[in-house]
């Protein structure tokens, strides 16, 4: 039996701290495969920068030399209204049905599903596995306790915390910022990201 993470983000552009957590959470929880799931572009709460495809084929050159790490577009190709985590999750677990398959995520996104912010909350919580990254030094065990859902669902097994050492300020959002405005972020993505950017002109100001 595999065990599986599947890591979701916009990655617009996937970054070095990506891809550092990845290989740290794989090392840590001793996980097999870690799969990075681009989100889709229909989500009303993301606003991406660039296309799908640019977004896609920098996943695939940032990752191809660790034989650990996996792309899956399966969110990419969801229309708005099936784009929901239990229903990724569900998809996953069918596609590996004798593996253990985790949900990594951050501690805000743990905060926000304790503050009832996430649809299917109950179902996805009862019926998955979770990896949950330390944030802004928010209080992972503090933030269960105080929900009922979360606290009434942790059995030991159900979510794994990982709280030292993976705070990095650097995000998708600053290497944007610095490409449009004539920065140089070159060594905070892959080199390879960083010559696609170069290449295909992106994330520049119009």
């Amino acid at each position: 039996m595999a065990k599986i993470g599947i890591y979701g983000s916009s990655f617009d552009p996937v970054t070095n701290v990506h891809l550092w957590t990845a290989s740290t959470v794989a090392h840590r929880c001793k996980l097999d495969k870690v799969i990075f799931l681009p989100c889709s572009n229909k989500r009303k709460e993301k606003t991406m920068k660039t296309s799908d495809e640019h977004r896609w084929n920098m996943l695939q050159l940032a990752i191809a030399k660790n034989d650990k790490f996996l792309a899956d577009d399966y969110e990419m190709k969801r229309d708005a209204w099936e784009v929901y985590t239990v229903f990724t999750m569900q998809h996953f677990k069918k596609l590996y049905p004798d593996d253990d398959v985790y949900f990594i995520m951050g501690a805000d996104l743990l905060v926000d599903i304790a503050d009832g912010k996430w649809k299917h909350d109950e179902e996805l919580i009862s019926q998955n596995k979770f990896i949950v990254m330390a944030r802004d030094e928010i209080d992972m065990v503090k933030t269960i306790s105080r929900s009922p859902l979360l606290r009434n669902h942790d059995d030991g097994s159900r979510f794994h915390l990982i709280d030292k050492g993976l705070a990095m300020e650097i995000s998708s959002s600053y290497i944007r910022d610095e490409f449009s405005k004539g920065g140089e972020p070159r060594y905070l993505l892959p080199d390879a990201c960083y010559d696609y950017i170069q290449e295909h002109g992106l994330y520049r100001e119009k």
